[in-house]
């Protein structure tokens, strides 16, 4: 059974989750009608603008939203304006907040990343999430300019390094997933079994912690035995705002970074009456 996402369903429960039993100090704040703004101190990608929406629209207040997801903003900008009752703003201030800067942290870090290598080569993230964002933090990756890979791991197979010593062998794994499905991906380490997956037709292969010129080498070997045109490689491993150039010019289909999701720096965001 495929199991459907509620975005809607999650972000109530993520708002309950901070609620407890109640806003005891947003409790003590007399009946009152405000507006507020949501700003940002840095430049950044916005990504979370629409689920902070549906956040504050949870208690029955009114939100417009000034930038989109996917807009740019600069320091000082608006980009959400909320009217409603005084304590339930406040009440839902942190939980959208947490959304908004988490997600355009990712969105923001993602293009700049995205920036750095050809158009052709596209920027993956991976499951390194937090149990229970994997949702958002893949649609912000998107947002800034990357692909989502695998939400679960029931989209497709992937034979990875444990899978191979717990099961037979590679050659073996690979024998068993052509039986059933017509796209699969193999990690390897060396270009022996980079070759190996190739030869057994691999959709996409995994370059794992290989360094630049061990894929160059890579490649090149795939060239000569023309088996290069019937895979994608995947560089993954040790990759980061520092290298990612230099995994871009090797001519890899595809470079996932795990710290997009796994290490995001949030941007920082305020609610300001």
């Amino acid at each position: 059974m495929i199991l459907s996402f509620n975005s809607k369903k999650q972000l109530s429960q993520f708002l309950a989750e901070d609620i407890g039993k109640g806003d005891i100090t947003s409790a003590l704040l007399p009946k009152r009608k405000i507006s507020v703004r949501i700003i940002s101190r840095e430049n950044a990608i916005v990504a979370g603008a629409s689920h902070a929406k549906e956040i504050f629209k949870l208690k029955e207040c009114n939100a417009k939203i000034l930038k989109k997801d996917g807009s740019r903003i600069k320091p000082n900008q608006t980009l959400m304006i909320i009217t409603g009752d005084a304590g339930k703003i406040l009440t839902c201030e942190r939980t959208a907040l947490n959304i908004l800067t988490r997600m355009s942290g990712i969105a923001t870090q993602t293009n700049e990343l995205v920036k750095k290598i050809p158009k052709k080569t596209k920027l993956y993230a991976t499951r390194k999430t937090a149990p229970g964002l994997r949702y958002f933090d893949k649609e912000a990756v998107e947002i800034g300019g990357g692909k989502k890979h695998r939400l679960r791991l029931d989209e497709m197979v992937m034979i990875k390094d444990n899978h191979i010593v717990v099961g037979d062998s590679l050659l073996s794994l690979i024998n068993k997933a052509k039986k059933k499905y017509k796209k699969f991906e193999v990690e390897v380490e060396n270009t022996s079994d980079a070759l190996l997956a190739a030869k057994e037709g691999a959709t996409i292969i995994m370059l794992d912690n290989f360094s630049p010129s061990q894929i160059k080498r890579t490649i090149n070997r795939l060239k000569n035995q023309k088996l290069r045109n019937k895979v994608m490689l995947e560089a993954s491993g040790g990759i980061n705002s520092k290298n990612i150039s230099m995994y871009g010019k090797t001519g890899v289909d595809i470079i996932s970074v795990g710290s997009i999701t796994n290490s995001v720096k949030g941007i920082d965001m305020s609610l300001e009456i």
